[in-house]
């Protein structure tokens, strides 16, 4: 089965405080876009697809790289709403990994353990467990362990946002699956938008299995959101 990834890259970024898309600006002189491009292509997928919005020809016109296909999202509709704008170009029977152009430092190595976890017709889930989980995503478990939900944080009661396993957004999924997945998601949400993690509970309700593989380390599925978390990046992880 080939694989191919779908890189979210749309957000304009606004807490960048730049006209530049937030995927553009450097790390250690490299576009943070560009080092998922990279870390993608060492898979050796049959295809890459960036999701643009913001800035899209901008973007499109920095990126480089073999086999790029590019999706533009018109609206900013939620993760859910990105995907499904790249689904049209995607072979129904490839694996799609699910990756953020704004989380630079994810590595290979990571990536091939959760794509070796998430045996068709499976779900692959990558988690981390954070002494701070206050904004993300979490990681609802059954009382056999078996994941049975992604709740977010504006969704979560207080029970749930005591759990400190969380989403990192990096997940694969059998693209045929996928596809009649997305049209079931619902933007009856608080924030009035298609997640791409509402996906876990219908694979569940589905009985498809859904393996969560957690990263090494919470610095490499950090995302960048402010030019403080980008010098931090700098500082940190790259040498």
């Amino acid at each position: 089965m080939s694989l191919e990834v779908i890189i979210l890259a749309a957000g304009k970024g606004s807490r960048m405080q730049s006209v530049l898309p937030k995927v553009l600006h450097p790390l250690k002189s490299k576009p943070l876009i560009q080092w998922v491009v990279d870390t993608a292509q060492q898979l050796a997928p049959s295809r890459v697809h960036l999701v643009v919005g913001y800035g899209a020809d901008q973007v499109q016109a920095s990126v480089k790289g073999e086999g790029l296909f590019f999706a533009l999202q018109s609206e900013q509709l939620g993760t859910g709403h990105a995907v499904a704008q790249a689904m049209p170009q995607v072979d129904d029977e490839s694996q799609v990994l699910v990756l953020y152009g704004d989380v630079p430092l994810i590595t290979e190595s990571t990536l091939t353990q959760l794509l070796a976890c998430a045996v068709v017709p499976s779900v692959g889930l990558l988690t981390v467990i954070l002494e701070n989980p206050k904004g993300y995503g979490r990681i609802v478990r059954n009382s056999k362990g078996d994941v049975v939900a992604i709740v977010e944080e504006k969704d979560a009661n207080d029970e749930q946002k005591l759990i400190r396993e969380v989403n990192t957004g990096i997940m694969t999924l059998p693209a045929n699956l996928l596809m009649s997945w997305l049209p079931m998601l619902s933007a009856n949400n608080a924030q009035g938008e298609y997640y791409l993690t509402d996906i876990i509970a219908i694979a569940k309700e589905q009985g498809i299995a859904i393996h969560a593989q957690q990263a090494s380390s919470a610095e490499e599925v950090e995302g960048v959101n402010t030019l403080e978390q980008l010098t931090n990046l700098e500082q940190r992880f790259v040498e």
